[in-house]
């Protein structure tokens, strides 16, 4: 989904780019195989000796057919490449197959993308066949452009490695090399690139400890399986050691796949992204849109759909046909056979959304052959698409693609789907729908439920290699009321798009009896609404640029419908775009919400418990409740300083951002007051807690501490302080939000009460941010180029002022209430009262 937080990283790369022809003149560089062909290292300048093929490739050579012919020859690995591949774009894309706890404990693991380049092979003087890295972040798409000719003579595309030709083919159409010492060195093609290292925490490349395990050849990819140990985070090959040697930081080993594979001859008409519509991107940075400057653009990922030349006329009159190739996913045949099923109809749940596009049949779930009913299939052929069932602990689910950088195609997706991930729904389902699901009110669900999760996740996951983005947005389009309306909900679900993360209609109460129909989510107006507008095939246009009035019009239209709008999973600001949340009010939503919590946390204990077991299952779902009842709070707390993003081209009326009005933050403000800083009792269930060992001080504190630093962090009382800048009177101000914060957290000293210790943790809290505002810790120095974003908002001087105010305020207030608390109550305020005053009035 990735089914926690983020779509797939690796598809929300900055975009890169249509093609450059790569200078043509001879560049010097590294000979990677130096023994290939002549048998003795190449001097500068020296011309390879080719052999024989029959004395280089041998009789006992292992061959494989396909894109690149490829052979093993004892250790060595030799390309046979030929004439016709040679100046052919090559996408390399490098994943991690399988991790050791090392990597995984820094977010590694098995299917995650490493590195991706695209590469061309040429055949150069002496010889040699050069390998070009090529570069698309530049381009001009007008090969007849003096702005084009410019580039061309302006950028040459970098050789990454040069090849002896050990042996031309017999009939001379092609050209072998030994690639045996490229694919054991530690190059960032093939393998890591520079910043993935970084992120994974490993450090310098191990050869004696890595090995090849395979090279295999398909008609349009060649796969290449090593096995590579890395030192880990800091540590570096001891003095005096061989290189690859241990490092004093320890090892980890990892096995990688890199994938070859070659895009198409003519690159598919691509598709401008629209910020409307949520599509993966790639893009590049074109000369010739701007005649007096550059410009940015960016193409939506996509599979190439299009009618067949029979059936042009029957597609353009509004018949649905079927495409020239149909989008096929294949089940993984090491998946327990019991969930086939509901994966393979997760997959063909979108074929409705694809007639919306003018196509029918376009995507198919089928079962992938055994070994017996076909020796030459397999999982990592480039022409199968497939979800690949991994047994893994790994509670997740992703949805990769590789797609083609210059036009957007998706080429092909293996969607990982690993065991656990059925843990992670069975938890989500439990503490979200028990409470209106008698079946979910078990540890171990019944495989109809399960599969029916199943189906749901199978779904989401395939929007994303359609090239769907979630939709963070689309959950807030639904009246929080009408997700009690059983008809509604039933026929409509709960949000309009299975890539929203709306888990489950958790609004529902008990009373309003809505089947699963009403709890699950499915595949709606949103999701059909943005095939349409990625897949609708547009042939009277001969260009993307041409395409766009006539798409900017549909989606100008689409506005009309609520029910159709995008929010992104990337604003930091808008509270109509957050992941988890249901309805068009988050306070009057998390109010149902804890309804329901508060059935399900008590009947916790009965629901958990298993004969001869302990209490682990109870502690873990009990940790479960505490998180959702936290995602309510953080749904209320972004309204606070929220900004909402509405993107529109200049045709639409209204503006883009929008401050949250002054009336919701208040109801905001009312509704944490109430059911957090109120201290949730209702949460704290001794017979659970008796038995899983959980502090409630703890509990209750660590999720009042977390809403209160979040809504009076810098960036929400900045946001605060502009938008009485921006409007005036009207707006909500930070003086507001003080005058509805500080007065009931600190309600016991107006009415001369005692203060127990769940309040005085919370005040402590609350004085501790004020005064960390004040003086807020050293920050840590912005990377160059850094951009600022909305939330930085207003001048830190006026926060702080604020801050101090708020001080002296209650300093007095705390000051006035000491002489009349007793105990544990005036030893509270005696303490806040010091630490107030030495912020106040420090002291040299």
């Amino acid at each position: 989904m990735a089914l926690t937080a983020v779509s797939y990283a690796e598809a929300q790369e900055k975009p890169k780019t249509p093609p450059q022809n790569p200078s043509k003149a001879p560049v010097v560089a590294t000979d990677t195989t130096k023994k290939a062909g002549a048998g003795r290292p190449l001097m500068p300048g020296a011309k390879a000796e080719p052999k024989p093929y029959a004395t280089v490739i041998t009789d006992k050579a292992i061959t494989r057919k396909g894109m690149i012919t490829t052979h093993k020859l004892e250790d060595k690995f030799f390309f046979e490449i030929a004439d016709s591949t040679l100046g052919r774009d090559i996408l390399v894309v490098s994943r991690i197959s399988k991790a050791g706890a090392e990597v995984r404990s820094a977010s590694g693991y098995a299917g995650d993308q490493i590195g991706s380049s695209v590469i061309r092979f040429e055949k150069g003087p002496n010889n040699r066949i050069f390998m070009r890295k090529l570069s698309f972040r530049t381009y001009g798409p007008d090969s007849t452009a003096a702005m084009y000719r410019s580039l061309q003579n302006s950028n040459i595309q970098a050789i990454a490695a040069a090849f002896n030709i050990a042996a031309y083919t017999t009939d001379k159409k092609g050209s072998v090399i030994d690639i045996t010492d490229y694919i054991n060195s530690d190059n960032d093609i093939f393998y890591f690139a520079g910043p993935a290292k970084g992120q994974y925490k490993i450090g310098s490349f191990q050869a004696d400890k890595s090995y090849v395990n395979s090279v295999r050849s398909f008609p349009k990819n060649v796969e290449i399986t090593t096995t590579r140990t890395y030192t880990t985070a800091g540590g570096v090959a001891a003095p005096g050691a061989p290189m690859g040697g241990g490092g004093g930081g320890g090892t980890t080993t990892m096995e990688l796949n890199t994938s070859l594979v070659i895009l198409p001859k003519v690159p598919m008409k691509p598709r401008y992204f629209d910020p409307r519509v949520g599509y993966f991107t790639v893009g590049y940075t074109d000369f010739d849109a701007n005649p007096q400057g550059v410009k940015e653009l960016q193409l939506v990922k996509r599979w190439r759909l299009e009618p067949k030349a029979i059936d042009m006329a029957k597609y353009k009159r509004g018949e649905l046909v079927e495409p020239v190739k149909p989008i096929v996913f294949y089940i993984d045949p090491a998946t327990p056979k019991k969930w086939v099923p509901y994966l393979m109809a997760g997959i063909n749940d979108w074929q409705k959304a694809f007639e919306k596009a003018g196509f029918k049949n376009a995507i198919i779930a089928k079962v992938a052959p055994t070994a017996a009913q076909d020796s030459t299939w397999s999982l990592d052929d480039a022409m199968h698409s497939a979800i690949v069932y991994k047994p893994s602990e790994i509670a997740n689910a992703s949805g990769p693609s590789i797609s083609d950088p210059r036009s957007g195609e998706i080429i092909e997706s293996h969607i990982n789907w690993y065991h656990n991930v059925m843990k992670l729904v069975h938890d989500w389902y439990m503490v979200q729908a028990s409470a209106i699901d008698p079946r979910a009110r078990k540890m171990a669900f019944s495989d109809e439920l399960m599969g029916d999760l199943i189906r749901f996740v199978s779904s989401h996951e395939v929007g994303h290699t359609l090239g769907l983005r979630h939709n963070y947005g689309s959950s807030s389009t639904v009246p929080v009321e009408m997700l009690r309306n059983k008809a509604f909900v039933e026929a409509n679900g709960h949000t309009p798009s299975i890539m929203d993360y709306a888990r489950f209609n958790y609004v529902a109460q008990p009373e309003d009896h809505i089947s699963p129909k009403g709890i699950y989510p499915r595949i709606g107006d949103y999701d059909l609404w943005a095939i349409e507008w990625g897949y609708k095939f547009m042939p009277e246009y001969k260009t993307a640029a041409a395409e766009v009035p006539a798409l900017n019009k549909m989606t100008v239209e689409s506005a009309k419908n609520k029910r159709l709008w995008f929010g992104t999973e990337t604003n930091p600001d808008d509270p109509r775009s957050q992941n988890e949340d249901l309805g068009d009010n988050a306070m009057l939503a998390s109010t149902y919400g804890i309804k329901n919590l508060k059935v399900i946390v008590a009947k916790l204990p009965d629901w958990t418990k298993s004969a001869n077991e302990g209490y682990e299952d109870l502690e873990t779902m009990y940790g479960q409740l505490v998180g959702q009842f936290g995602r309510y709070m953080g749904h209320v707390s972004k309204n606070i300083g929220g900004v909402t993003e509405t993107p529109k081209t200049i045709e639409q009326k209204g503006p883009v951002y929008e401050r949250v009005s002054a009336a919701t933050q208040r109801e905001a403000m009312a509704f944490l007051n109430a059911q957090l800083f109120t201290t949730p009792t209702w949460l704290l269930n001794k017979a659970t807690l008796d038995n899983i060992g959980k502090d409630p001080v703890q509990v209750v504190g660590q999720m009042q501490a977390v809403t209160l630093y979040k809504i009076m962090g810098a960036g929400t009382l900045g946001k605060l302080i502009s938008a009485e800048a921006t409007d005036g009177e009207s707006a909500y101000k930070v003086t507001d939000f003080f005058a509805d914060l500080q007065a009931p957290i600190f309600a016991e000293l107006k009415s001369n009460t005692a203060i127990d210790v769940y309040r005085r943790n919370l005040q402590k809290t609350y004085v501790e941010r004020l005064i960390a505002l004040i003086n807020p810790a050293p920050a840590a120095p912005a990377m160059p180029g850094a951009l600022q974003t909305r939330s930085a908002g207003a001048a830190p001087g006026d926060i702080a002022s604020v801050a101090k105010a708020q001080l002296r305020e209650l300093d007095a207030t705390v000051k006035a209430a000491v002489p009349n608390a007793t105990g544990m109550s005036k030893y509270h305020l005696q303490d806040l009262a010091e630490r107030i005053d030495m912020v106040l009035n420090p002291r040299g």
